[in-house]
């Protein structure tokens, strides 16, 4: 199992806060660095020093490190124009030599929309197919050719389709829990499918899904990477883990079972029965940046117990 960083910066952090973040991640030997997409904080606090750009952070990272893999989960449909995001990502994965991922969701924050005169139509899933559509076709488009697409969202007439991806094929991520039209997008679109923040149980029920909605599309279920995305608290002892979810907001007594919350080898082996259920790859997502020794501690004292 591959096992990545997934932060969120809207909470408040700097672009230098985030470069420290990716580099240590990278030094310490985590697989990737992913970030949302979110230009609001959600929940209590400030957001200091103010939100950054996705994919312009994504752009610096690519020059500030050099072995980590980079991406979005998940960048919002709602954000960019598939067209200009096709040039962004092809782009930055330049940038990186090929350590780019991209994962695309519909976009669900209301809030940070309204605040930001972002258009949030209600129904959001015909955009998402599109741009999911277009950004492939872009990629694929051969040398010397140009990309056309039309449909009910966007039109685009005889693009060059340049600049070119560096890999073969973009990872492309799509993810979410409804039974029915998300995992058919991604068995149409994408390398991989993600599941967030769920139990053991949880996440066992929509892999059985998103597998049996796979050979419906007349998809190898084993050709989609399967991953999951945990809020990730580790502590050496009940104090630090306490310290920790006060920091991130998360009450320490409450129930963590959609949490990956406890001293290392509790977590060694929660994340040990996620593998076992099929999970190829595991998002930690560690709220505050400014904490490294929490990526430090889980470097130490989890991941060499799952290698």
């Amino acid at each position: 199992m591959q096992y990545c960083i997934f932060t969120e910066p809207q909470q408040g952090a700097s672009y230098d806060t985030i470069v420290a973040h990716a580099q240590r991640a990278e030094a310490l030997g985590f697989h990737a660095w992913f970030r949302s997409d979110h230009y609001l904080i959600m929940g209590e606090g400030d957001g200091l020093p103010g939100p950054t750009d996705a994919w312009t952070t994504l752009a610096g990272l690519a020059r500030e490190t050099s072995t980590i893999r980079l991406g979005t989960l998940v960048s919002s449909a709602t954000h960019r124009h598939p067209g200009i995001l096709a040039v962004q990502v092809a782009q930055v994965d330049q940038m990186s030599h090929g350590r780019v991922e991209f994962g695309l969701g519909t976009g669900w924050y209301a809030r940070e929309h309204e605040a930001f005169g972002i258009p949030f139509p209600d129904k959001r899933f015909g955009m998402l197919e599109e741009q999911l559509a277009i950004v492939t076709g872009y990629w694929a488009t051969p040398d010397g050719a140009t990309y056309s697409f039309e449909g009910d969202h966007y039109r685009l007439v005889d693009v060059p389709a340049l600049p070119k991806i560096v890999q073969e094929r973009m990872p492309v991520i799509v993810g979410g829990g409804g039974p029915r039209k998300t995992p058919q997008l991604a068995a149409r679109y994408a390398t991989e499918f993600n599941i967030g923040f769920r139990t053991l149980e949880g996440f066992a029920e929509v892999l059985a899904n998103v597998r049996a909605v796979c050979v419906e599309e007349e998809r190898d279920p084993a050709t989609l990477t399967y991953s999951a995305a945990w809020p990730t608290v580790v502590g050496r002892d009940a104090a630090e883990i306490a310290r920790r979810c006060e920091a991130v907001g998360i009450d320490p007594a409450s129930d963590h079972g959609e949490r990956l919350v406890g001293t290392p080898a509790e977590v060694v082996d929660r994340l040990g029965a996620l593998r076992e259920l099929g999970v190829d790859r595991v998002y930690l997502q560690t709220v505050d940046m400014t904490d490294l020794e929490h990526l430090d501690l889980i470097a130490a004292d989890v991941l060499p117990h799952l290698t």
